[in-house]
């Protein structure tokens, strides 16, 4: 796992495992997945509702994960 590789969950539950997603300026994406795939947590973890146990969060450059 690389240091930008995303961890989180909740409690002993991993509910993200090894997530890396690089958006460009001006793109428009989307997270696709089953029921319980973890698109909501890997959306709470981006925005820090949702401590990552591994990995790093960017934005614009800067490290956002704490």
């Amino acid at each position: 796992m690389s240091k930008s590789e995303v961890v989180s969950g909740y409690g002993d539950v991993i509910a993200v495992q090894c997530v890396s997603l690089d958006v460009s300026p001006g793109s428009i994406t989307v997270l696709l997945g089953s029921n319980g795939a973890g698109k909501t947590t890997l959306l709470k973890t981006i925005a820090g509702l949702v401590g990552a146990r591994n990995g790093r969060i960017r934005f614009g450059g800067s490290d956002i994960t704490r």
